[in-house]
């Protein structure tokens, strides 16, 4: 993935905290038997996708960083939206782990800053990872900027699904996900998503409804 990220500095603990929780994730998913169901043919060396926006709930992060890196990762590079704290900071390293680039905000802070630099990775021939319910939730939320991005920049939005045969769920506002050592894990790489430009009120929350419940219906515990 891109190695690229916008100009916020996270602190040298965050950075220490980073790698190491991406290292621990890489060798935590080493021992995982994953299954991968790809329906958009973008496991494939020779897919001809254009750049996609990647869309997955937050809880799912543990796992889709190193399916990714293992599927896609040598024909396609990637940033993830990570927001502009310290714990996206943490975020933006792990992610560094495995060849992940970042930008950072969120709906909240460096929003436009955030836009701006998706659609530029996009326009490089970048995809883009969201997590439409973060960086604080609500769990299962929708934030509406995967849409706007999708329909400023034509990137199609592809929904990314986890499902667990046997996982512990943090108590944390996502119920972060980690799957238990040796256990199996389905990743389905879905359809893609076209979004029209210039879309009204009701055809862009039309769009946004249909996103969330196609995510939706690709959990075990909604």
């Amino acid at each position: 993935m891109s190695s690229k990220s916008t100009e916020i500095r996270g602190s040298r603990k965050a950075e220490i905290l980073g790698t190491l929780a991406g290292w621990l994730m890489k060798l935590w998913n080493a021992t995982l038997r994953f299954e991968v169901d790809d329906r958009c043919g973008i496991t494939g060396p020779d897919n001809h996708l254009p750049p996609v926006i990647y869309a997955m709930w937050h809880n799912r992060i543990f796992v889709i960083p190193s399916i990714w890196r293992k599927n896609c990762g040598r024909h396609r590079r990637a940033v993830v939206l990570t927001s502009a704290s310290k714990d996206g900071a943490i975020l933006a390293r792990a992610m560094a782990v495995f060849g992940i680039g970042s930008v950072r905000g969120s709906s909240s802070r460096r929003a436009v800053a955030a836009l701006i630099g998706m659609k530029r990775e996009l326009k490089e021939g970048v995809d883009v990872c969201i997590t439409p319910d973060g960086p604080r939730g609500p769990r299962y939320g929708f934030h509406a900027g995967m849409i706007k991005l999708a329909e400023s920049s034509g990137a199609p939005i592809l929904p990314i699904h986890a499902r667990f045969h046997s996982a512990w769920r943090l108590k944390t506002w996502d119920r972060l996900v980690i799957p238990k050592p040796f256990s199996r894990v389905t990743v389905i790489f879905d359809e893609t998503l076209a979004v029209p430009p210039k879309l009204d009120e009701a055809a862009f929350q039309q769009h946004s409804d249909r996103i969330r419940e196609i995510l939706l219906a690709g959990t075990d515990d909604a």
